[in-house]
């Protein structure tokens, strides 16, 4: 007897819909489970013929074929455990099939109890575009799976699903109500407020900067002056994000198990954090036949903060180059190629020299050799630093604004400005979809949205003879201080806008020795 039912599995960041096809014919008792699926895969067969049996159903003591098509791409994950178990019910005659486009998804346990699986809302995306109406997976997906206009069908256990399966699949009637949780807030960090950073005015308005044109920032400092914490103060002046941006983050983290139980759409931009310890598949994605998203794909839409960058080993700083340039991370194995976003916006922080005092105003003195200096900063090369955008020296703060504690702007009041601009390079870029903001330029764009007047033009022509610029240097000072007359509700990019866009590439200024 055959029977077919429907599971969805993650191929990249997009869904892939599996159809399992389940045969039962005379012989001796034998499960072969075919279709190129993965360890986890493979190990369904004892789940399910455990379930099925402390399920109180009879699991049919002869030989089982179950096929996953496609058979030619791997399938990975715990996610077809219930699709096999509702394929052997329906070959054995013990439930009817269905001709309703009903998916299955979810991990059963041995007592059948049903377990929620990764990467729900890709699949349902793809299984909603194909047609499909109905999907039974475990109540601990539930919320996820509201998200994408579908009949969601929650269960506890396999006797629930299969009661969903022959009872008309009707859902109950809490269902029918619309999810309040497309609204939620799912929220990365704990961020401070730019009102309780004392002094660092400059700094703060080149953080301004990057948060308006989306501009990769590097913070160059002696210990304590605060490098950290303006760091976490910049998601508090981040843009709201739009909800194709939304729908996007809110996949990558599906697909990385990264939500909890009554997640919705994740609507705060992500901040991550990663550890100078980090290998290289850990930050851009990797691992496996079928990769997943690694921290560059965590922070897509968001901020990646990489404290103490030289700390970081060289290789896995040379891996941010393409995402940094081009806001993607592709991934090659041997059967497909994978590409999974990393549009972020890169803070990193470092001292400017080991022992963190070379250049300090105050009474500390740096104990560095140059030899030591050189290498310290060798582990940074000078393509990784063209794609940073703006080069902030944060001094350390003198004790009298400690002591004194002057009013600073909040980050309610400088997010008005942030929004102001980004809502100018929105109508700008209307007609290119995913990045619509100043960094993500190209060719074309620069020469209709970024002229500049006779004095900038000759301000950056003697900078760039002067600094030694590279080409994508001079492109990112002309992008920075286009951000910088959207901020002023300036139309034409004026020379002051120049001077200050070059004023934050202290590295390239030599300011920093």
């Amino acid at each position: 007897m055959y029977a077919r039912s429907f599971a969805g599995t993650v191929y990249g960041i997009d869904g892939m819909l599996v159809a399992v096809e389940t045969d039962i014919a005379n012989g001796l008792p034998q499960f072969d489970l075919v279709g190129l699926g993965g360890s986890a895969v493979k190990e369904a067969r004892d789940r399910v013929r455990a379930a099925l049996r402390n399920g109180g159903f009879d699991y049919p003591m002869q030989r089982i074929t179950v096929n996953l098509a496609p058979a030619d791409l791997r399938k990975e994950g715990s996610g077809f455990d219930l699709a096999i178990a509702i394929g052997i019910l329906q070959a054995s005659k013990q439930i009817p099939p269905r001709p309703e486009a009903v998916l299955v998804l979810g991990e059963l346990a041995l007592d059948g109890t049903l377990r929620p699986v990764s990467g729900v809302l890709p699949i349902l995306l793809e299984a909603r575009k194909q047609g499909f109406t109905h999907v039974i997976l475990p109540e601990e997906n539930a919320e996820e799976a509201r998200l994408v206009d579908i009949c969601v069908l929650p269960a506890a256990n396999l006797a629930a699903a299969i009661g969903y399966w022959t009872g008309g699949l009707e859902p109950p009637a809490a269902e029918s109500r619309p999810a309040p949780q497309k609204c939620s807030v799912h929220s990365q960090a704990n961020h401070s407020d730019f009102g309780d950073v004392c002094g660092q005015t400059f700094v703060k308005r080149g953080l301004e900067v990057a948060a308006a044109g989306f501009h990769n920032v590097l913070l160059v400092g002696p210990p304590g002056s605060g490098k950290t914490m303006l760091a976490t103060c910049l998601p508090s002046i981040m843009p709201d994000m739009t909800m194709d941006e939304s729908y996007d983050v809110t996949k990558i983290y599906s697909i990385a198990g990264q939500l909890t139980r009554n997640s919705g759409l994740i609507r705060e931009r992500p901040f991550r954090s990663p550890h100078h310890t980090i290998t290289a598949a850990a930050l851009i994605g990797g691992g496996g036949q079928i990769p997943r998203p690694g921290e560059c794909s965590l922070a897509h839409g968001g901020i990646l903060f990489l404290d103490e960058l030289p700390e970081f080993s060289r290789h896995v700083l040379e891996v941010l180059r393409q995402p940094l340039e081009a806001g993607v991370v592709t991934i090659g194995r041997s059967r497909q190629v994978f590409t999974f976003p990393a549009r972020f916006l890169l803070v990193s922080s470092m001292n400017p020299c080991p022992c963190g005092f070379y250049g300090s105003r105050d009474q500390r003195e740096c104990t560095c050799t140059p030899q030591q200096i050189q290498k310290y900063r060798s582990k940074l090369s000078g393509p990784l630093l063209d794609r940073i955008d703006l080069h902030l020296e944060v001094p350390r703060v003198p004790v009298s604004l400690l002591q004194e504690r002057p009013r600073a702007e909040t980050s309610e009041e400088i997010r008005c400005r942030v929004e102001a601009a980004r809502a100018i390079q929105c109508e700008r870029y209307r007609h290119r979809p995913g990045a619509p903001f100043n960094s993500a330029m190209n060719g074309e764009e620069l020469r209709r949205y970024a002229g500049l007047n006779r004095e900038g033009q000759k301000l950056l022509q003697l900078a760039f003879e002067t600094l030694g610029l590279s080409a994508r240097a001079y492109n990112r000072i002309v992008k920075v201080a286009r951000t910088i007359a959207d901020l002023a509700g300036a139309e034409q990019i004026e020379a002051a806008h120049v001077a200050e866009a070059i004023r934050y590439r202290a590295l390239d200024r030599g300011v920093l020795g």
